[in-house]
């Protein structure tokens, strides 16, 4: 192991505390200073393409790259192993220190996230997955708009992929703006019922799934109580395998776009699509089948997408990084691959618990051993009363 990353895996209390000589770190020898990066003349005429480029980055960084990552760390005040930490997090690729590379927004951006710590308001690994969920949803999220406009582009002015992934740099900048903007009003929202369901509504959601157990589960040390269900296209990898690029992702498009509506309008949440698999949760059992329900029947009535199996247990999970993890995430897993298309299945206990409600009807089905629970008994879920989830 390099001296470098011995240090990078030590505490950062005292770094963050420690405020730095704006050129030398803890590992190495004082530099002669650097004289300032003054802008020459211009070489040439750069091209329409190349202007709207630079000027599109400026905006987006908050002004031309002027500062090395040394002078960004001495000026939020820390060395420079525990700047590449956060920036790591955030999902920068390295850089050198004669790359200039950072704005003043990336010192104030490091700064905030410092100060965070300074005041105690968050641990130095607090503050490290905090930022590191910041730069994994951001990434995903813009690969995700980038691929929007340009294939809204593609389809609406019938130009080739690569033409219309140049032509994006000038429509942004008309667009940055409002997308950030619904960005932080999304955030918000987003963040307040996250707040209700994984904090104020905890403690009623345990004790709601206390019934049916003797408390020796495999998951009753968990702390959240969740409907856990898994929607799966039948036949998708033989589908994919006949299809060119534009149909393959329609097909992913609509199954997703409709996943996410069901979901939606259920009050579940979508954990995460891969694939031609769809992973979600809801509060209660109850809302958790409906949502099942709808996706069963969504999929057998789609003209172009295939049917999907269904699967929904009711217990207990671990939330972590944005993923959900348990002996329930696994049987429902499991149970997907014993349902037939078109169909919904759920556990015995899942079954006790929805056995009074009327929207619903439960078969149950024969017997099976599943790998890692044993012979479980699976109740096939069924609509009762009621007219379930209704989509606009």
């Amino acid at each position: 192991m390099s001296v470098e990353d011995q240090q990078s895996g030590e505490d950062l209390d005292q770094e963050f505390d420690a405020v730095p000589e704006p050129s030398v770190d803890e590992d190495t020898e004082p530099e002669p200073a650097q004289p300032a990066v003054t802008a020459g003349p211009p070489t040439g005429v750069m091209s329409a393409e190349r202007v709207a480029i630079k000027a599109l980055e400026a905006r987006l960084l908050g002004g031309e790259r002027k500062l090395r990552r040394r002078e960004v760390a001495a000026g939020a005040g820390v060395s420079i192993l525990s700047a590449r930490k956060l920036w790591r997090a955030l999902g920068f690729p390295n850089f050198g220190d004669d790359d200039v590379a950072f704005t003043e927004r990336d010192q104030a951006a490091l700064s905030t996230i410092l100060d965070l710590v300074r005041a105690g308001l968050l641990t130095e690994e607090a503050a490290i997955s905090v930022t590191r969920s910041i730069g994994q949803m951001t990434d995903r999220m813009v690969v995700w708009q980038v691929e929007a406009l340009v294939e809204d582009m593609v389809q609406e002015h019938g130009i080739p992929d690569a033409v219309a992934r140049k032509q994006l740099v000038s429509q942004l900048p008309a667009l940055v703006d409002s997308l950030e903007e619904i960005l932080v009003y999304s955030y918000r929202r987003q963040l307040n019922a996250g707040v209700q369901r994984l904090a104020v509504r905890a403690e009623a959601g345990l004790q709601a799934s206390e019934e049916g157990r003797e408390g020796d589960e495999d998951d009753a040390p968990l702390p959240l109580a969740r409907a856990v269900g898994f929607a799966d296209l039948v036949s998708y990898t033989s589908l994919s395998r006949r299809m060119n690029e534009k149909t393959l992702a329609q097909m992913v498009q609509r199954f997703e776009n409709k996943c996410a509506e069901i979901i939606s309008v259920g009050g579940g949440r979508l954990v995460k699509t891969v694939g031609d698999e769809v992973l979600y949760i809801a509060e209660t059992p109850a809302a958790g089948a409906e949502i099942s329900l709808a996706l069963a029947q969504a999929f057998t009535e789609d003209e172009i997408l295939p049917q999907a199996r269904v699967s929904m247990v009711w217990g207990r999970i671990l939330s972590r990084l944005g993923d959900i993890y348990g002996p329930t995430v696994n049987l429902a897993a499991r149970l997907t691959t014993l349902a037939q298309p078109g169909t919904v299945l759920v556990d015995a206990m899942t079954a006790a618990a929805l056995g009074q409600d009327e929207r619903f009807v439960l078969v149950p089905q024969k017997s099976e051993n599943v790998r890692g629970f044993g012979e479980i008994h699976p109740v096939m879920l069924a609509r009762g009363r009621g007219k379930g989830l209704v989509l606009d």
